[in-house]
């Protein structure tokens, strides 16, 4: 389980470290490399923009590696999606910026973001039944949280790696090629993460369902027909956790840096912080939903997000540095109440047959409404609207969906999921 373990959170550590890497990056580089010619407010908006292509292009690669998970296998088609997700973080690394080649470069920027977004799309779901359909029922909460780690790592890895560049280096440095260094070291992320993805067996069921010729001819159609409840309880849950992963992780770095005027290091610190005690609590709040419930620890995440979201910025206003950390590190805790038992319970609205793809549906078209536009519509109210009320009253209405999908889904936990 332990290989399991790392081979199931490398994948996501790489999503994630991405994630908070490029939208560090947009808040602090590149809506000055690759759209120079705008403000710095609106400058970080078409950078954001282009960072929720990254998401609308997940849902094809959703259907398309969920279909071939299905049909396959889970553990070559997470080689492939690794090995891609990675190449073109490599390169985003060593693209050229708006001054060198022109509008070329935002438009390679926007698709190497689609590229990203389709491997991601078949990674999430198959990262998850690697750990699930290898253990224990008793334990799925738990196995399956050691994906829903990789987030945590990721934004510690990223947040990490600019907080050393940053240190280390002169702002002119930073902004001239410094940057680019984070993206070229995932590379080492990427052969670590290939090398234990092919050094695990195929899941028992997936091996099931190969020996008993029963793996679907048409999982996306089978989902849509049969499973289509199942797809929107699972999607709606992830919603609100999305959201408020992205206020806490993400736009606490804009807003601390563009907002109040204060210095990366302390945001950067404050999300070190919160992504070690995240780290932490989601494999805790996983082992607890197999105990008392998915549904229970979940809905307790959410209704403590929601009532933070109103506290946090109230917090975040007073630029005490304590009161800065505490704001997210405390968000975060609430936030991986919800973020532990995400990914059993996902899986185990689908059946064997066809849970690589209902999960990656689930997960991707959740994500284009959660995750992928959070950063845009987080920094588009700042902008708009005169301090920060607005955003709290978003966050309540993603979780509100949240909490609905919750109400009508099924507890699951620790039965046979077949």
């Amino acid at each position: 389980m332990r290989r399991l373990a790392l081979a199931s959170m490398v994948g996501t550590s790489l999503e994630w470290y991405e994630f908070v890497l490029y939208n560090s990056m947009a808040a602090l580089v590149f809506n000055k490399l690759f759209f120079p010619s705008y403000d710095p407010l609106v400058g970080t908006i078409l950078a954001f923009s282009t960072y929720a292509v990254g998401y609308i292009s997940r849902p094809l690669g959703g259907v398309v590696f969920g279909r071939l998970g299905d049909k396959l296998g889970r553990r070559a088609i997470l080689v492939y999606t690794l090995s891609l997700m990675g190449f073109s973080t490599l390169l985003m690394g060593l693209l050229p910026s708006y001054e060198t080649i022109g509008v070329w470069a935002p438009l390679l920027l926007v698709a190497l973001r689609a590229v990203q977004g389709i491997a991601l799309g078949g990674e999430w779901a198959g990262a998850v039944l690697l750990s699930v359909e290898h253990g224990s029922p008793r334990n799925r909460g738990l196995n399956a949280s050691w994906t829903q780690m990789g987030p945590s790592v990721g934004t510690l890895l990223a947040a990490g790696a600019i907080a050393i560049i940053t240190s280390i280096l002169t702002d002119t440095d930073f902004l001239s090629w410094g940057w680019r260094i984070p993206f070229v070291a995932s590379v080492i992320l990427v052969i670590f993460g290939f090398w234990l993805r092919w050094s695990v067996e195929e899941t028992p069921k997936f091996h099931e369902l190969q020996s008993g010729h029963a793996t679907p001819k048409a999982p996306v159609s089978e989902v849509l027909k049969n499973y289509w409840r199942n797809l929107f309880i699972a999607g709606g849950v992830r919603i609100g956790s999305d959201v408020v992963y992205g206020m806490l992780a993400v736009f606490t770095l804009t807003y601390v840096t563009q907002k109040l005027g204060l210095g990366r290091p302390l945001a950067l610190t404050a999300i070190l912080i919160g992504s070690a005690v995240h780290a932490f609590c989601v494999p805790v709040f996983a082992a607890l939903s197999d105990r008392i419930g998915r549904r229970v620890v979940y809905g307790f995440g959410a209704v403590a997000s929601l009532i933070w979201s109103f506290v946090m910025f109230g917090m975040l206003d007073t630029k005490a540095t304590f009161a800065i950390i505490a704001a997210v590190v405390i968000g975060m805790v609430f936030q991986a109440a919800m973020f532990g038992p995400q990914a059993a319970f996902v899986t185990e609205q689908f059946p064997t047959r066809v849970r690589y793809t209902g999960s990656s549906l689930a997960y991707t078209f959740a994500g284009v409404l959660g995750g992928g536009f959070a950063p845009l519509i987080f920094v588009t109210l700042l902008k708009e609207y005169p301090g920060s009320h607005a955003i709290p009253i978003y966050v309540t209405i993603a979780l509100t969906i949240t909490l609905v999908a919750l109400w009508v889904a099924t507890e699951k936990a620790g039965r046979e999921i077949d």
